[in-house]
């Protein structure tokens, strides 16, 4: 399994952090929606290949409709799988089910869509880009006002915090659109996602001079770190919500790992995790992304690392105590993570770094932190994106950067299968890509 090569670079301007996910959705939303079709002409986005005397590909529609899923995912929804899971739900034809279209397409309101717009295209243009019904005309000028297309609606998804909270909405679940365990049950796959990576799985742009010119630097390794603690910041926002967080009697099940529930009831499978500070038989919070967020912590202050693992340990064990003492704890974790963003958002994640992440991931899972699952595949996707800034770091040569890729695909082969995923394979994988590293 290979992934996109990654630009590193440096950050460039100050970022404000958002106090809530609530309101990206709308801010989506906010203005008329001309529909797909409106970026399709030969001449703006829909060139069958590159243009040669513009500073753009030009063929972005052309990619989008050809390769990226996104372009498929309402056609997911009329699949007997789709179908099945809308009938045990009680909500009919998937097709046509509001919770299966906020995500499978681009829900907007009726009022908001324009004349070429289709619910069958799928996730669109818009849904990332956003209304383009004020910022259309503008953007195709290049000495556009960046600052002015924003204000009209164009979403600034080059900035890794916007893209992040946007894509959570769909690929985890927040307030907005609440991924729940009811869906689970009724056949919906498992939910991942990581920032860097999926961010250059099917992309429909590059990162060259008049790029950086436009939008400032790109660096993969900043927004891996970023989607973590997001991500993570996310879940506990959610978790906090008094109308999503909880389900009857039961908290969310969402939020909880997997495979601390499903896993084969014969056998002694249960061994100890020290950063939870649990014993057999507690159901677990999904902290892959807590997990994840500390090993960026442990290269941009190590003090701050050690105080989300002890908060985390101390959030696991309150969710044995009572929902208060959970919501105290959740509260606590999450005021760690938006405190640190700042520091990570300006830190250099360069070639000096980058090899410690790969060191702090293999001390964690020899001491058995990558039981589960959910983390060992992140951990995977962190070692990507590790192996990609050592690469455009210029600190391999082509030989050594094949091997650190052998390295990374045998990770990636203990984790196609949660099913089958055994943790000394895992551990073992990543030991050998940790000896190949400079």
């Amino acid at each position: 399994m290979r992934f996109a090569r990654v630009i590193v670079g440096l950050l460039m301007g100050a970022v404000t952090w958002p106090p809530a996910w609530a309101g990206t959705v709308e801010t989506i939303f906010a203005h008329q929606h001309l529909g797909a079709a409106s970026c399709a002409s030969s001449v703006c986005h829909g060139a069958n290949q590159r243009s040669a005397n513009s500073p753009i590909l030009g063929n972005e529609f052309s990619i989008w409709q050809q390769v990226d899923p996104h372009a498929r995912s309402f056609a997911t929804l009329a699949t007997a799988q789709s179908q099945a899971i809308a009938r045990k739900l009680g909500l009919g034809d998937a097709t046509k089910a509001k919770v299966c279209l906020d995500c499978h397409t681009h829900n907007v309101p009726e009022a908001k869509r324009g004349e070429k717009f289709l619910v069958e295209d799928g996730v669109s243009c818009e849904a990332c880009h956003g209304g383009s019904e004020k910022w259309v005309a503008a953007h195709a000028d290049p000495n556009a006002d960046r600052s002015k297309l924003i204000a009209d609606g164009l979403y600034p998804t080059n900035e890794p915090v916007a893209r992040a909270k946007l894509c959570l909405t769909c690929h985890m679940g927040t307030r907005d659109r609440m991924i729940t365990h009811e869906i689970m049950g009724a056949g919906h796959p498992r939910l991942s996602f990581e920032l860097d990576t999926f961010t250059w799985l099917n992309p429909h742009y590059e990162i060259d001079a008049d790029y950086i010119e436009r939008k400032g630097e790109f660096n993969g390794s900043r927004d891996w770190a970023l989607g973590q603690g997001l991500a993570a910041a996310n879940l506990l926002d959610v978790l906090l919500d008094p109308n999503h967080g909880w389900n009857g009697i039961f908290p969310e099940l969402v939020l909880f790992d997997c495979h601390a529930c499903h896993r084969p009831m014969a056998g002694n499978q249960w061994g100890p995790r020290p950063g939870t500070g649990l014993g057999p038989g507690a159901v677990r919070l999904g902290d892959s992304n807590l997990v994840m967020y500390r090993h960026v912590l442990s290269v941009v202050d190590p003090a701050a690392a050690e105080k989300l693992l002890a908060d985390t340990k101390a959030l696991h064990r309150a969710t044995l105590v009572g929902r208060d003492q959970t919501m105290a704890a959740a509260r606590t974790v999450k005021n760690d993570i938006e405190k640190s963003l700042d520091q990570v958002a300006g830190f250099a994640f360069d070639e000096d770094t980058l090899g410690k992440v790969l060191g702090s991931l293999l001390r964690d899972a020899e001491r058995g932190e990558f039981r589960d699952f959910a983390a060992a595949e992140q951990a995977a996707l962190a070692a990507q994106s590790v192996v990609v800034a050592f690469e455009t770091a210029k600190q391999l040569d082509e030989a050594a950067a094949k091997r650190l890729q052998s390295g990374v695909d045998q990770l990636y082969g203990t984790v196609e299968n949660g099913d089958k995923y055994d943790m000394s394979r895992f551990v073992a994988a990543l030991k050998s890509l940790k000896a190949m590293a400079p």
